[in-house]
């Protein structure tokens, strides 16, 4: 599932005619580099939630073939989103009994999905990162594989994890977050994880939006604009 409900306040002016995951990074929509690396990590069905211009995002994906996946979306309307948990909760029918994989779709980063695996007994696993410096405390604790919720040394949470349909048990429909459902299962011993030191970027502010896309045309050889739309400098 690819949590695409957001509405990017802090990405204006930006995403005030555009959703966020339609931003593009050298020429091609953020959420479109996301799905093509779960296709080449062997994902085929994909869920996609959204509120906010969703239907530009359907009218951009379609159901998928293009991009060799089968894509089910799970509109939560214009209006407020369902926050995390509850845009998940929402999409469980469509999301079956087994663990699935859940990816924000505000964030960049490199890795093999298919080596992203949730031990048998656990309800979540998650990939935690080091600190940016938009959040130097960090969000959680890991050790010996399991996840806490502090510690002496904290790791971000990347917004990538596995979660098993059973640790929404107990919810009802509507908005809510999803940390409080992960803090409850980690005081139980049900959240693992592990650290990643790869590529990951929140794409949250303008600031960060245009450094990935500089960097990554810089990777491709292409020309990138300023925050103007003037052409900056040509690799």
């Amino acid at each position: 599932m690819i949590l695409a409900a957001g509405r990017g306040e802090r990405m204006r002016p930006l995403t005030d005619e555009t959703p966020k995951p339609l931003l593009p990074i050298a020429g091609k929509p953020l959420i479109i580099w996301q799905i093509e690396r779960l296709a080449l990590s062997g994902y085929e069905e994909l869920v996609i939630n959204h509120a906010y211009r969703g239907r530009q995002i359907e009218q951009a994906l379609g159901d998928g073939s293009d991009l060799g996946v089968r894509i089910h979306y799970s509109p939560e309307g214009e209006g407020k989103a369902l926050e995390t948990g509850g845009g998940i909760f929402q999409a469980l029918p469509m999301l079956g009994e087994e663990p699935f994989l859940v990816i924000n779709a505000d964030v960049w980063i490199e890795m093999d999905f298919q080596q992203f695996q949730m031990p048998a007994d656990k309800l979540a696993h998650l990939l935690l990162v080091d600190n940016p410096q938009h959040n130097p405390e960090g969000d959680f604790h890991l050790s010996g594989g399991e996840v806490f919720p502090e510690g002496e040394d904290n790791y971000t949470f990347s917004g990538v994890g596995i979660y098993h349909p059973q640790l929404f048990e107990g919810c009802e429909k509507g908005a809510f977050p999803l940390a409080p459902l992960l803090r409850k299962a980690m005081s139980y011993g049900k959240v693992s994880g592990e650290y990643s030191s790869g590529c990951w970027i929140d794409v949250g502010t303008p600031e960060r939006y245009w450094k990935l896309d500089q960097t990554i045309r810089q990777k491709t050889g292409q020309a990138f604009f300023n925050g103007t739309g003037n052409q900056s400098k040509q690799f």
